[in-house]
């Protein structure tokens, strides 16, 4: 396990109590390619919960309007995910949705989550202000800029690379520091 360590921490922080109805939501945020995805993937085998990705949940074609993006944290269909998820498991609903694949920019099909004691809500953007009152925990997960393009390459390829300088990574940081994202976490790691 790469993050063993942190996965430890969070299990040894987290306590449920079997007779207790209620659910704990982690928000796993940070910089692309630092390791949300893979810690989330972790946490979920060690714990048995459910992985929600924000990018499950990126903007529908009518809403990629220059005054959203302008937005920090603009370009998550943050709306979306609080009605479709977040409430719903504050009100003691499961949540159903429908994955926004970017690729097609349309609605793959329906996902019903199992019953879980702990949901994960993993990706960029998920510690938004609008977001974070649902969250029993967040974690951000950060690394160093020269460690970040080499994985961007490794993912995605080398002709990628500046689209992620130019565009994303630029989005990321505003919202960042827009929202001191990292400086209010419960947890911080660097990999």
């Amino acid at each position: 396990m790469y993050f063993n360590d942190l996965t430890d921490l969070i299990c040894k922080k987290i306590s449920i109590d079997p007779k207790d109805k209620n659910i704990l939501i982690i928000a796993i945020d940070g910089r692309c390619t630092s390791g949300k995805t893979t810690l989330a993937k972790e946490l979920s085998e060690r714990l048995g919960c459910n992985v929600i990705h924000t990018d499950d949940f990126y903007l529908q074609s009518s809403q990629r309007t220059e005054e959203r993006y302008a937005e920090p944290g603009g370009n998550l269909d943050r709306e979306r995910l609080k009605e479709e998820i977040l409430l719903p498991l504050k009100n003691g609903q499961k949540p159903v949705y429908r994955p926004f694949l970017c690729s097609s920019l349309s609605f793959g099909p329906e996902i019903k989550l199992p019953d879980k004691k702990i949901y994960i809500i993993e990706g960029s953007y998920s510690c938004h202000p609008e977001l974070s009152p649902f969250y029993d925990m967040t974690v951000f997960v950060t690394t160093n800029k020269e460690t970040q393009e080499e994985r961007i390459i490794n993912r995605n390829g080398k002709e990628k690379l500046d689209m992620f300088r130019k565009k994303w990574i630029p989005l990321e940081e505003s919202y960042f520091d827009r929202f001191a994202i990292k400086e209010k976490a419960d947890i911080i790691t660097e990999t």
